[in-house]
């Protein structure tokens, strides 16, 4: 296991201090405020605590509400909403400064048989034959400022290598569609609630900023606010997140100053095992 995933993996071991109530670190990735990965990935690692293992997490509907300060710890309140037969529900909110900073409401269930069908994995071309991000990255350190090159050369506890590259310092007007195939940098325990934690703090890369390529811009340039508004998950079977899986990421929207993005993982094999969408703010900075 790297480093970089080691410390992942202990950013979403929260610290419990009362009854529901759990505190949590975070990383700066350079983005100015608390990756919303992280929260995602925290909130559901601190409902985790107030459930059976036999009840994993099918989906979270969660919305951001102000931005987190990377330097302050981020206070995590659990609400048991039900535990019905088969069924949990929890509320998470996240606080920091005595205000709300993030909520998520998500619902874990017992796994039952029932009807079965999903779409098709696309054809495209596998992660061995295509450049990883961190050498894209690497190469393109140089032109940016000095407190974001260390954070570009950092190593990073994701492997990701895109289909379709869409290059940030010289954006294109393209179709807003592309694939991404990510992995976890390192082998991961076997509870399958590790992995579907790490998918959803890796769903909010690349995300939103797919609503950007049919106007050919960038989420790297400093004029445009680039924020998620909401972001939601359904998580349809077990997988592993040490081997690879497809993002396929599109955006059917975008309109008043807000982009609209869909995104289905399928693992290797084909199994369509998540499905996410998220809505953010894409706009001239300076709205309200």
């Amino acid at each position: 296991m790297s480093k970089a995933l080691d410390d992942l993996l202990t950013l979403l071991a929260l610290e419990p201090l009362d009854d529901g109530l759990y505190r949590g670190q975070s990383t700066d990735l350079g983005f100015g405020a608390v990756f919303g990965g992280q929260v995602m990935g925290q909130a559901l690692a601190a409902a985790k605590y107030t459930l059976q293992p036999e009840r994993p997490v099918h989906s979270f509907h969660s919305y951001f509400l102000r931005p987190g300060d990377v330097n302050k710890p981020i206070i995590y309140d659990v609400e048991n909403i039900r535990d019905g037969k088969t069924t949990s529900t929890r509320r998470v909110q996240a606080l920091q400064y005595g205000k709300p900073i993030f909520y998520m409401t998500a619902s874990f269930q017992q796994p039952a048989a029932g009807f079965e069908h999903q779409s098709l994995m696309p054809e495209v071309p596998g992660p061995e034959e295509l450049t990883p991000e961190s050498e894209r990255l690497a190469a393109l350190a140089d032109k940016v400022p000095a407190k974001l090159r260390k954070k570009l050369l950092a190593e990073n506890p994701i492997d990701m290598r895109q289909v379709n590259y869409v290059d940030p310092m010289k954006p294109e007007k393209a179709e807003p569609l592309r694939y991404i195939w990510l992995k976890a940098n390192g082998e991961l325990p076997d509870d399958p609630r590790i992995h579907k934690y790490l998918l959803t703090y890796a769903a909010d890369f690349n995300f939103l900023p797919t609503a950007l390529m049919p106007h050919g811009h960038s989420f790297w340039e400093p004029q445009l606010q680039v924020a998620t508004i909401d972001h939601s998950m359904w998580f349809h079977d077990n997988f592993r997140f040490d081997d690879w899986i497809l993002y396929v990421m599109e955006s059917p929207r975008s309109i008043a100053g807000r982009g609209l993005v869909q995104g289905h993982f399928y693992s290797r094999d084909g199994r369509l095992v998540a499905t996410a969408m998220q809505e953010g703010l894409i706009r001239p900075r300076g709205g309200q």
